[in-house]
């Protein structure tokens, strides 16, 4: 938790940038975590991380999930809100049918939603993921009483409200920067060119 703090924001895997995985393995990991000796450690640390108070999970660096400390908290809900033209442009029609959906409610349970015929073969999870992609919702994964596997998907107004989060307004653009800074430098300092979606 302290890297978490005292970086901002933390991958949960990577070959170069700081990630969650290779500090609980005490080494850099190559390739998926799951096979490393410590997967265990590894699994553990991160469900620990996911009930912290102070941590988001959110698909923000090159596509993957990344810990988000909560003094960026509100950057990224701004950024999220924004509503600018790499979130919006060239959405699927699944994702399109779906991101007005959990608009309307707020919150959705990823296996409570009747998805359309019409839109197959492309299944639901393919919308939330392009939904997550470009930080129009934030989700987390919930087992469901049957034993599956589901997701909660919001908008990032009840996400705020449901944790009881105060959100502070700001510029998408001051708040872009911000991150595009840290990264930046964590770039530099790692030999690394993770990106964010809106750089595309």
């Amino acid at each position: 938790m302290g890297e978490l703090k005292g970086i901002g924001l933390l991958l949960m895997s990577d070959a170069r940038l700081p990630n969650v995985a290779s500090l609980f393995a005490g080494e850099p990991i190559r390739g998926s975590w799951w096979s490393h000796p410590r997967a265990h450690d590894i699994f553990a640390g991160l469900e620990q991380l996911e009930n912290h108070k102070d941590v988001l999970f959110t698909k923000l660096v090159s596509g993957k999930v990344t810990l988000v400390h909560r003094r960026f908290w509100n950057d990224l809900v701004a950024i999220g809100l924004a509503r600018e033209v790499w979130q919006t442009r060239g959405l699927t029609k699944a994702a399109s049918h779906l991101s007005p959906l959990v608009e309307a409610e707020g919150l959705v349970q990823s296996d409570s939603i009747c998805w359309p015929g019409r839109l197959q073969p492309v299944k639901i999870g393919d919308a939330v993921r392009e939904l997550e992609s470009r930080l129009l919702i934030h989700t987390e994964e919930v087992h469901t009483s049957s034993g599956s596997h589901a997701k909660l998907l919001e908008t990032w107004e009840h996400w705020a409200d449901r944790i009881g989060f105060k959100l502070d307004a700001r510029p998408s653009s001051k708040s872009k920067l911000v991150f595009e800074r840290l990264l930046i430098k964590l770039n530099n300092e790692h030999g690394a060119q993770g990106q964010f979606p809106w750089q595309d």
